[in-house]
């Protein structure tokens, strides 16, 4: 690693100063991502602010129909949470099949949003829960959040607070796992919300996206087959040395329909 200042402070507002004022600087949350990248030299911040100290960051509540999950919650703690287990039990299925749990235990809500790998899984129950990214300066919304590889919506020193999800009538993830790191080679999030069906992927393309033609077929026959016919193109998919952009496009429809018999059945 390179030689970088450390700070862990305890407060949002101290912790934005701080970064407003070094724009060389780095939030630290989980370290999942982060501290592998400094140890390959890939990354030179001048400081890095650890949230860990935060408390208003964490913690999981619910109030008025939405679940809030504070940024920096582990993955852990959510699988874990009786009242996310109670109203979004997909989000709970979900999050324990995040990596290992020294991995769980470690990486948060938050640093996994905000570094948006391609791969990761709270990319597709953020897009299709209809959740809202919350930072110190703004509400986002999910489908305006994610941009690209890697990247978001959110600006120089933004730093997400919380994200809140309304609960949806059901909803279910469906994951095809990478069985050394658990990350997803495709995981589809289908929800029955108040607003209609969200289909979400994530691990198939740049960042996580819907499927329309799903979501509309859903909508007026919510059934495995409903969606059988329905291929998703695979001109801008991932290929890797994982799976082939064709193959992640056949893998979309088998978890969408997985999703859905789970909870049409």
């Amino acid at each position: 690693m390179y030689d970088f200042q450390y700070a862990k402070l305890t407060s949002v507002a101290d912790t934005v100063t701080r970064r407003t004022s070094d724009d060389e600087a780095s939030y630290l949350a989980g370290g999942m991502t982060l501290i592998p990248t400094l140890k390959q030299r890939l990354a030179r911040p001048s400081a890095l602010l650890d949230l860990s100290g935060i408390a208003d960051l964490k913690g999981i509540s619910v109030a008025n129909g939405v679940l809030t999950i504070g940024a920096m919650t582990c993955h852990a703690d959510v699988a874990a949470s009786a009242d996310v287990r109670a109203h979004i039990p997909a989000l709970a299925s979900l999050a324990v099949s995040i990596g290992d749990p020294q991995v769980r235990n470690r990486g948060t809500i938050g640093g996994s949003i905000a570094n948006n790998d391609p791969s990761a899984d709270y990319p597709a129950a953020v897009v299709g829960l209809n959740a809202t990214v919350h930072t110190n300066a703004r509400a986002i919304a999910a489908d305006d959040f994610f941009k690209g590889l890697f990247e978001t919506a959110l600006t120089p020193g933004e730093l997400i607070v919380k994200i809140s999800f309304p609960i949806p009538k059901r909803a279910a993830y469906a994951k095809f796992p990478n069985p050394a790191s658990r990350y997803a080679v495709v995981g589809v999030m289908v929800a029955e919300t108040l607003n209609g069906i969200r289909v979400a992927v994530t691990g198939a393309g740049a960042c996580a996206f819907r499927v329309g033609d799903m979501e509309a077929a859903l909508a007026k026959s919510f059934s495995a087959d409903a969606i059988k016919s329905i291929a998703v193109p695979a001109d801008d998919l991932n290929t890797d040395m994982h799976a082939t952009a064709e193959y992640r496009a056949h893998l979309v429809g088998v978890m969408a329909r997985r999703a859905v018999a789970s909870l049409a059945g």
